[in-house]
């Protein structure tokens, strides 16, 4: 019974917590960019800047730049738990927490589970401006919903890389210097927004090392095929592994703190 309680307890401590940074987000409009206006912004900016270079036109280019733009936007929605947590870290609001009646994981558990919900808004956000431009795939609205899932839980995985670099850096600003530099080489040395036979051998070489490159493939080829892919799969057991792995390190630097 006393088990039962104590897990009630941090479920509700959880929410609590994150309810407290879903707040925060809508408090400041600042924390809305990364999930939605960049999207409409590179969406926008992508299509009709470079679609008839590469693509000869805009329509021709949103399959394309619809997933590239997808999962850059999951990237970018990513790194912003780590900036939170260690803003919070910087104002004293987490000991805080650690002096109240409540669950010790809840703060972090809270900020990762806000997050989840800050990627579902980033995809629909995505999504939406690419059919409104123009974008029309060719497989039914379930696997529309299967990449989406697939792109928010690849986003989610890679949070807890950020919230580990939160946990760990010195400043707010540090963090938000490193995420970005991060977002912007996983995402441009990929084939995010340009196919791969189009660049130099050694650029290709890194593209095809880029684990976006394959998130990114096998959401093109879900919505080509209409089915599940091997490349799917692992995507899939990728986003495990990055949470077997940095989910106990993210714990570890947070009882640290």
């Amino acid at each position: 019974m006393e088990v039962q309680m104590h897990k009630g307890n941090v479920v509700m401590n959880t929410a609590t917590m994150a309810y407290r940074n879903l707040l925060k987000t809508v408090h400041n409009p600042d924390n809305f960019m990364d999930v939605v206006i960049q999207p409409v912004l590179f969406m926008l900016m992508f299509g009709y800047l470079f679609g008839g270079a590469i693509a000869g036109g805009v329509k021709a280019y949103l399959p394309t730049i619809v997933p590239g733009i997808l999962i850059q936007t999951m990237l970018s929605a990513g790194t912003g738990s780590g900036a939170q947590i260690r803003e919070d870290l910087d104002s004293g609001v987490f000991d805080r927490f650690k002096s109240l009646p409540m669950a010790h994981i809840a703060p972090l558990a809270g900020q990762l589970f806000a997050d989840s919900l800050r990627l579902l808004i980033a995809t629909v956000t995505s999504l939406t401006t690419g059919y409104l431009m123009g974008w029309r795939p060719a497989v039914g609205f379930g696997w529309i919903v299967v990449i989406g899932l697939l792109a928010i839980f690849t986003g989610w995985a890679l949070s807890w890389i950020f919230a580990l670099l939160g946990l760990l850096a010195k400043s707010a600003a540090a963090v938000q210097s490193v995420s970005l530099m991060t977002m912007l080489v996983l995402s441009f040395m990929s084939n995010a927004f340009v196919p791969l036979h189009s660049l130099t051998k050694p650029l290709r070489f890194i593209a095809n090392l880029n684990p976006v490159t394959y998130v990114i493939t096998a959401i093109r080829q879900i919505l080509a095929t209409g089915g599940w892919t091997h490349e799917a799969l692992l995507v899939v057991v990728f986003d495990l592994v990055v949470v077997a792995v940095f989910a106990p390190l993210t714990v570890w630097a947070y009882d640290r703190n």
